[in-house]
């Protein structure tokens, strides 16, 4: 075979050669393909799932909300108090509450509760809520001011010690009524007391804080409907992202 010869079955080698591996990558892209494809219908059927999961939730926390609203709507106005579509019970007369400076309930306040949290128990323990239930928060909270404080730090700290002992002392005055011992295990793996000081002001129009309505007791019933949202919206920036990749 002459030089001629070998150069062109060389060349003809090589040709194959490099066939051979555009070939592979070709097969390799197309696995690639091929699995972000499934993939991306994996993360549209999990997002269409959740979506559905999370609108029975969501329509679940709107029975609540409808239910406790028949329960306590004629009662909220003599109570000094409100309710919320994200079922937040807020509790805004603070000269009903506690004595000024103290953790001490006052006797119109335990009256209130004694009214009103059997039967809110009664309603946020029935069969079609009780399990879908994450918290029911007990929730203290206060102005920012305090008496001679010598800074605003100080006066912070001073307020989350009083709103803190100011709801374990609502917390264990709720747990002593008699009308709700037949639910006490499932509110001890459920209500717990939370003094957040003065982190949450109502604020007024003008953006300054409104110390009167920030000196309130809440109950928060927490779903994990929010949790499911939260999901929802991340597998959709996935796909999202997906479905813009080259």
């Amino acid at each position: 075979m002459d030089q001629r010869q070998e150069e062109e079955t060389l060349a003809g080698e090589e040709g194959a050669h490099w066939i051979s591996v555009s070939d592979l990558m070709a097969g390799l892209m197309m696995v690639f393909l091929l699995v972000a494809v499934i993939f991306m219908v994996m993360v549209q059927k999990e997002t269409e799932r959740m979506r559905q999961v999370a609108e029975i939730y969501l329509d679940l926390r709107e029975a609540l909300y409808q239910d406790l609203l028949d329960e306590f709507e004629d009662d909220l106005p003599r109570w000094g108090a409100k309710l919320t579509p994200d079922l937040v019970i807020t509790f805004q007369d603070s000269g009903v509450l506690f004595e000024l400076g103290s953790a001490q309930l006052r006797p119109a306040f335990e009256a209130i509760l004694a009214d009103f949290f059997p039967r809110y128990v009664r309603i946020i323990t029935q069969p079609r809520y009780r399990d879908e239930i994450d918290e029911v928060r007990i929730e203290g909270h206060t102005s920012s001011d305090w008496t001679n404080a010598r800074s605003a730090n100080e006066a912070y700290i001073n307020n989350m010690r009083l709103s803190q002992e100011r709801t374990r002392s609502s917390l264990e005055y709720l747990l002593s009524l008699d009308q709700i011992q037949n639910q006490e295990q499932w509110l001890k793996s459920n209500l717990t007391a939370n003094g957040l000081a003065s982190s949450h002001p109502i604020l007024n129009a003008d953006g300054s804080e409104n110390a009167e309505a920030s000196r309130r007791v809440e109950f928060r019933v927490r779903t994990d409907a929010d949790a499911r949202i939260r999901e929802i919206l991340e597998m959709e920036r996935v796909s999202q992202r997906l479905r813009q990749a080259p």
